[in-house]
């Protein structure tokens, strides 16, 4: 199957799951993740109007930013802190902030640095965080106020890898921004949603799905 033929199922399958929920599909963002991923693929996918792609590891994106600079890269895996300013200086943004001496870090490092780098920080509520990462809900609080209101680090919301096949996951992560954005006062938003269960995300309230698989097809390396 052809790079366009898997996008137009991806929008076919968007719009089934928009429909049931009574969504707008032109609400959903299709992130492609592009791990492993040749530059060749990546240029075919921007040639289809995809102008930004995911990426999980700090050398890999910044590769690729270096050689596509008309595209912007997203960091989606584990961030550690000696890995924080080259994250800061590839990325347009960061959606695993973790932690609060991570975003310590990065609050230091972006204003030496001069740039603004809007964050996501990762929501783990299923004892997931020594596999996939991501703050525990009880640690949020703290996890807030070392990211602070700096401008240079703007909350643009929270990303979630819920488990496969629990669809109560995924209301629950939803539940969450929602109270969140109440107590904050401002919108959130909520990324979560990969190629098996971007229904379910959907149906939750999802603003942002990650596909690798089912956008790009199988890696090769």
């Amino acid at each position: 199957m052809s790079l366009p033929q898997r996008i137009e199922g991806l929008r076919a399958r968007i719009q089934r799951a928009c429909e049931a929920a009574g969504r707008n599909p032109a609400t959903i963002e299709l992130l492609p993740v592009s791990k492993k991923q040749p530059l060749s693929l990546i240029r075919e996918a921007a040639a289809q109007g995809f102008t930004r792609f995911g990426e999980n590891y700090v050398q890999e994106g910044a590769d690729k930013a270096a050689a596509l600079p008309e595209l912007s890269f997203v960091l989606l895996g584990p961030l550690q802190r000696n890995k924080a300013k080259a994250a800061l200086r590839h990325f347009a943004e960061i959606q695993s902030l973790d932690r609060p001496e991570l975003a310590e870090r990065l609050r230091r490092l972006a204003e030496e640095l001069g740039v603004v780098r809007p964050v996501w920080i990762q929501v783990d509520l299923w004892d997931e965080a020594t596999k996939l990462g991501g703050c525990t809900g009880a640690d949020l609080p703290e996890l807030l106020e070392a990211l602070g209101d700096d401008a240079r680090l703007p909350l643009r919301g929270l990303m979630a890898i819920p488990p496969p096949e629990d669809e109560a996951a995924f209301v629950q992560m939803a539940a969450l921004r929602d109270r969140l954005q109440q107590d904050l006062g401002r919108p959130l938003r909520l990324s979560m949603g990969m190629s098996d269960d971007l229904e379910a995300a959907i149906a939750a309230g999802t603003d942002q799905i990650r596909i690798g698989t089912a956008f790009f097809g199988e890696r090769t390396r």
